[in-house]
């Protein structure tokens, strides 16, 4: 058996400390692949495999978040791997309180504590622990397992311990009168915070969603998805053409073609550095063809060119009706950046019944989804500016319980009547690719 990896905790002075001891029943691990790298999420490679590795960039740091309910002390400690014989100076730091330490290595396979021996929790509510390397720059820092907690304060503490490190899903929900034929769907959105791999989504109904996102620093796009029929979930491949939608027109520049891994369907979007702070506008329409098919086109309000732009339009089967099961949501679906507050304003919907009415949409329920009910409580819903807003993650206490409905004063001022572009009857033949017309 290898010797056991030894390690020297700073507090005031360097004191040579003995291997670390089995978990105690008491103790809680928090493990490694739940962290955030700050300020760059891709900084290090984090997996739930291997937790954090590749961490040699001195100028990030490792960040785990946790909810209290009970203040008191907490012992801190993490674990890591070391190659044998060399060092690495660690601080942890809670709630602005700092402790070192200088761990030496007894191998990749063999495990490491640092010890940081006792903070204090002063209050309830989320608390980040950041670990900082003070190696020189290229220097390992170590790979680190997990975050191991222990004393009064853990109580009833809450981390997410799934290697998902999304922030919640969290969803607006617009009642409609029993019996309603809708057959457009008007709604404006302003995002307010912006980080990468956000999609703002605008107008949801059973078959689609239509909204905007947010894929790099330097791409934005406007997307316009619909659903297929039956019940593949994963490879359109897999699809009968009897049950797939079928692309009826697209506007200039738009990308169309499959999407899967979540239900599949036609997917369409428009590369768009729309501006965060800006209201965007965008309506879906449903026109039933016959008995069981239904044509849903998306359009959204080009900010420069000032008019309504098709971003598609999408032949659907086993149909017939309307727009049901009215939403709007907003989703972090990259989770390196879930820690990340993500807020907008969703306001002034609309729906429009075949005989031109406008009908003003002032009351929605939140909802989430199971990440927002098991993992992350940061998820919110509320009003302001007359408009309702979403947001979610950034570890902000306190939390939206599920199904509360709000309501936002009415504009009373429905939408102008848009120019639409129109759009063929017929689906286009092998129109797939962003250069076919």
């Amino acid at each position: 058996m290898k010797n056991p990896c030894r390690f020297l905790a700073v507090f005031t002075a360097l004191t040579l400390i003995q291997s670390p001891r089995i978990l105690s029943a008491a103790e809680l691990r928090i493990p490694a692949f739940t962290a955030y790298m700050l300020p760059d999420p891709e900084s290090a490679r984090i997996s739930e495999l291997h937790g954090v590795t590749k961490w040699v960039d001195t100028t990030q740091s490792v960040n785990w978040y946790g909810r209290f309910s009970e203040t008191g002390e907490l012992t801190a400690k993490v674990q890591l791997r070391l190659p044998e014989k060399s060092t690495s100076m660690l601080r942890l730091t809670v709630d602005g309180n700092s402790r070192e330490t200088k761990v030496i290595g007894a191998g990749r396979e063999e495990v490491c504590t640092a010890d940081f021996g006792t903070f204090t929790i002063a209050a309830a509510g989320h608390r980040r622990f950041q670990l900082e390397s003070l190696n020189e720059n290229g220097q390992p820092s170590g790979d680190i397992d997990a975050l191991i907690l222990d004393g009064p304060a853990i109580k009833g503490v809450h981390f997410n311990l799934k290697e998902r490190r999304n922030a919640a899903s969290v969803h607006l929900m617009y009642p409609v009168a029993d019996g309603t034929e809708v057959e457009a769907f008007y709604c404006e959105v302003t995002a307010i915070e912006d980080p990468t791999t956000t999609f703002y989504m605008a107008c949801g109904w059973h078959r689609g969603y239509f909204g905007m996102q947010i894929n790099s620093p330097t791409e934005r796009r406007i997307i316009f998805s619909v659903w297929d029929s039956g019940n593949e979930g994963i490879d359109r491949k897999k699809v009968a053409d009897e049950n797939r939608v079928k692309l009826l027109g697209k506007g200039a520049g738009v990308y169309s073609g499959d999407f899967g891994n979540e239900g599949t369907g036609g997917h369409s979007h428009l590369k768009y550095l729309w501006k965060t702070g800006e209201k965007q506008q965008f309506i879906v329409t449903a026109i039933p063809t016959d008995t069981t098919h239904t044509d849903y086109s998306g359009y959204w309000f080009h900010p420069e060119q000032k008019k309504w732009m098709l971003i598609s339009s999408w032949h659907a089967p086993k149909e017939g009706g309307r727009l049901k099961g009215l939403h709007s949501f907003s989703e972090n679906f990259g989770g390196e950046n879930g820690h990340l507050l993500r807020k907008a304003r969703y306001g002034n919907q609309w729906i429009r019944t075949p005989d031109g009415h406008w009908t003003e949409l002032t009351i929605a329920r939140f909802s989430h989804d199971p990440t927002g009910r098991e993992d992350r409580f940061d998820r919110f819903m509320g009003s302001e500016n007359g408009e309702f807003f979403l947001s979610h993650g950034g570890f902000l206490d306190g939390s939206t319980e599920y199904g509360t409905p709000f309501e936002r004063a009415a504009t009373k001022q429905p939408p102008e009547a848009p120019e639409l572009p129109a759009v063929q009857s017929k689906p286009l033949a092998n129109c797939l690719t962003d250069d076919c017309e």
